[in-house]
């Protein structure tokens, strides 16, 4: 259960900092590198009791690479779109309200630029959960693989949010914005496979 409680705390925090970030009200860190340092904390402080998916295209993936059980990636999830929804209510009150409307628009260039923004990311998880990376640098290689995965999607056409429990959390609800991370979250952690493997 503790496991579970972490990824709720771990991805809250992630969503909580996205939606606070878009008031404007952190002017000279823009969002994509408050989310990168926030990723690479959790990592960092949570990364021994969970794993720190925070993610459900991570946590996705990881079990189509057998790194994760049916069971555990359930749980995952369950506290990843509980902790997305509970940083919705709560940046709303802190914002009173006046949070800016994320758009969520479904179109082809969305779907592939979420697609490749989160095999970017997902890429750079599956160095850590393959044990390639430093484990020293854990968070830098995870938190470095989100900013590089939200630059390229932003570049690309979309509101660069990788993280189905993140779109829930900004109320950007779309079928692009919650199935297309995990399709490039998915095929990142098979390539991955593939290419370590002896």
């Amino acid at each position: 259960m503790k496991k579970y409680i972490a990824e709720f705390l771990g991805t809250f925090l992630l969503a909580l900092v996205v939606g606070l970030s878009l008031s404007g009200k952190f002017p000279s860190v823009p969002t994509p590198v408050l989310a990168a340092i926030t990723v690479a904390v959790c990592v960092f402080t949570m990364g021994a009791i969970c794993g720190t998916h925070i993610n459900p295209t991570i946590t996705i993936g990881l079990l189509s690479v057998g790194k994760i059980g049916v069971k555990d990636a359930l749980g995952y999830l369950v506290a990843q779109f509980a902790a997305g929804g509970a940083a919705n209510l709560v940046s709303n009150a802190l914002l009173n309200g006046a949070r800016p409307a994320v758009v969520a628009v479904d179109s082809g260039a969305v779907f592939i630029a979420e697609v490749l923004g989160a095999f970017c990311l997902a890429y750079g998880v599956a160095s850590v959960a393959f044990g390639k990376a430093p484990g020293a640098a854990n968070g830098l290689t995870i938190g470095g693989s989100l900013l590089f995965g939200l630059s390229i999607a932003a570049a690309t056409g979309s509101n660069a949010v990788l993280n189905p429990a993140v779109a829930v959390g900004l109320s950007c609800v779309s079928v692009a914005y919650l199935t297309a991370p995990i399709v490039g979250g998915v095929i990142a952690m098979q390539f991955y496979k593939f290419v370590q493997s002896e």
